[in-house]
């Protein structure tokens, strides 16, 4: 299967803010810290998947509140953590624009790696040129799914983790996590 990898598209900031107010809503009396809009679609200038991945943050104890929210009034459907700790997967079949939502506990790795990989490619133009000709590069090849696809990312991942500023300990986490989440998708 190819993946289908675009040029930036100016819309996805919009996208996002559009999704975001309806999470808002949804979620009116649930405690959460933000809804930051994550991966590639939330850097200008790089190519990605055309989905929104959005992490709603949370403290630990309110994350069953938020599922329970996002499942009952937004008509999403729960997934689990997906191999992940501390993240856990929703999705809205037929929703558009197509978004992958993620609520992560405060402070855990998976929204470390997921704003120092935003962060650091909407500060550095070469970090994220080059992130952004491999991802083009990685979606040429046919795959055996998505999840290859994201497993064959690894190297490059570690790279802009690296320009992050993610320890060597922290880089092979991401990897180990990511190898796993992709055996359990």
């Amino acid at each position: 299967m190819k993946v289908i990898v675009e040029e930036y598209n100016p819309e996805w900031p919009l996208q996002f803010q559009q999704i975001k107010k309806e999470l808002q809503d949804v979620l009116g009396g649930v405690k959460y810290i933000d809804v930051e809009h994550v991966g590639s679609t939330a850097v200008p200038g790089l190519a990605a998947k055309p989905v929104i991945d959005l992490s709603i943050i949370s403290a630990r104890a309110d994350v069953e509140a938020a599922i329970h929210a996002l499942t009952s009034r937004g008509g999403y459907i729960y997934k689990g953590e997906m191999g992940i700790p501390d993240r856990h997967a929703l999705r809205k079949p037929g929703a558009s624009p197509t978004r992958h939502l993620y609520i992560s506990v405060d402070g855990c790795q998976s929204i470390r790696n997921q704003l120092g990989v935003r962060d650091i490619c909407r500060k550095d133009s070469t970090v994220r040129d080059v992130y952004s000709r491999k991802k083009v590069e990685l979606s040429q090849r046919d795959w055996r799914d998505a999840d290859q696809y994201c497993e064959a990312k690894n190297d490059i991942l570690a790279w802009v983790l690296e320009k992050a500023g993610m320890s060597s300990e922290e880089r092979e986490q991401v990897r180990q996590l990511n190898t796993t989440a992709t055996a359990t998708s």
